[in-house]
């Protein structure tokens, strides 16, 4: 069973951009845009691009694990919607090429540990933690 609703298993499927924040060794906050895939075999987040292993972002989830993702939108005319997936972070050395063959062998996963969503269903919001 997922930790995510139906609402949000269906609204991830539909969108590839997100932005994942980490921490630095300095403790200080790192954000970057990341093409963003659901996992239904493992429940998580996949996080991919074109040199992974290379970037910020996956050194300081390699040192410290720590990260949190927003993936989300606007409809028009102001109907903002999205995801907020905080939660354990771990780098993996392959992968990254299921979500484009393009990218780098490399990814981020990020397991749920709450999940916060808003818009998906109209005038709700959910926030629970999933651990």
């Amino acid at each position: 069973m997922s930790k995510f609703t139906e609402a949000e298993l269906e609204y991830l499927k539909t969108q590839r951009l997100g932005r994942l924040a980490t921490v630095n060794k300095r403790g200080e906050p790192q954000i970057a845009p990341v093409g963003v895939h659901y996992n239904a075999e493992l429940d998580t987040i996949d996080i991919g691009g074109l040199d992974t292993a290379n970037t910020q972002k996956f050194r300081n989830v390699a040192r410290n694990g720590l990260a949190s993702l927003v993936v989300d939108d606007v409809l028009p005319p102001w109907q903002p919607r999205g995801i907020e997936i905080r939660g354990h972070a771990e780098t993996v050395a392959e992968g990254g090429q299921q979500i484009l063959p393009n990218f780098s062998p490399d990814l981020i996963r990020v397991t749920p540990a709450r999940i916060i969503s808003w818009g998906l269903v109209p005038g709700a919001r959910s926030a629970r933690n999933t651990v």
